[in-house]
């Protein structure tokens, strides 16, 4: 059986959407997103939201950053009353191209076990582009039964691995955040500014065309596969500044052939609270 990839074109997502078993969900996240969402949304799709569905938000940010996971418990009731079973084809979309909550969604799903999950290439923009049906009607999942699932399969690395090994020869730590937040120019979101000492720096946008299409897969491997040439996949750790968009990355990496490095989830939130400014 030909492996599914983690892509999915929006023209062979016309072709297969209406399948009993596809499921499609809008993972944008913003401010509005809700209300964008209410007000259209690819048909079918229900929403999923990052900060209370995909992540277990505390007061403290400097224990897990701003996006920690929730437990698997948690997330498995969260599949269960999404409508989510072993056997559901998922397809994820955002309204950032998949580079942001989407593929955080991915990799939780992949993590958990689940085989059939895809991110759409170009996200909403790109299929309300191509005449995929649009509307503002809200669908209401059925509910189903257990999702098993008992553990995070796919590696993960927490801050004392980070702090271990950020600058061990043998160790890469890739910061996918944009150049001029990883070079300390500013910081729009968290308290200092900076990026982990040792840290290697590829934003997660060089993953994507002009177009905010996923570079070809043969590309993005020929843009990754040195690391992997060099460096043990265990030891390759993937953060960005909540453990969101480096899920893009770790989404591109997959689709380019190679393992699946660890997600430090905590990420530079998590590190700038803990480390003075580097």
């Amino acid at each position: 059986m030909k492996k599914m990839l983690p892509i999915i074109d929006i023209h062979e997502l016309l072709n297969i959407y209406k399948q009993p078993n596809m499921l499609i969900f809008d993972v944008s996240n913003s401010n509005d997103a809700k209300d964008n969402y209410d007000k259209k949304h690819l048909d079918g799709a229900v929403f999923v939201d990052l900060n209370t569905q995909l992540a277990a938000i505390k007061s403290d940010v400097s224990d897990g950053g701003r996006h920690p996971l929730p437990t698997v418990e948690y997330f498995a009731e969260t599949l269960q009353n999404l409508g989510i079973s072993s056997d559901s084809h998922i397809v994820i979309y955002d309204d950032k191209n998949g580079a942001n909550a989407a593929a955080r969604f991915w990799w939780m799903l992949k993590s958990a076990g689940h085989q059939k999950v895809q991110v759409l290439n170009g996200g909403f923009q790109q299929a309300e582009k191509a005449g995929f049906p649009v509307n503002d009607k809200i669908p209401t999942a059925k509910i189903v039964g257990k999702y098993k699932t008992e553990s995070w399969k796919l590696p993960l690395a927490v801050i004392s691995d980070v702090v271990q090994n950020s600058q061990n020869e043998d160790f890469t730590v890739i910061d996918v955040r944009e150049a001029a937040r990883y070079q300390g120019d500013y910081e729009p979101i968290d308290l200092v500014a900076g990026h982990i000492p040792g840290a290697i720096n590829i934003p997660f946008t060089t993953n994507l065309d002009e177009n905010g299409l996923f570079l070809p897969a043969d590309i993005l491997k020929e843009k990754y596969a040195p690391f992997f040439k060099s460096k043990l996949p265990e030891n390759i750790i993937v953060h960005c500044g909540s453990g969101v968009t480096a899920c893009h990355t770790l989404l591109a990496i997959d689709y380019a052939g190679l393992p699946i490095p660890k997600l430090y989830v905590g990420s530079w939130s998590e590190w700038s609270r803990n480390f003075d400014n580097q």
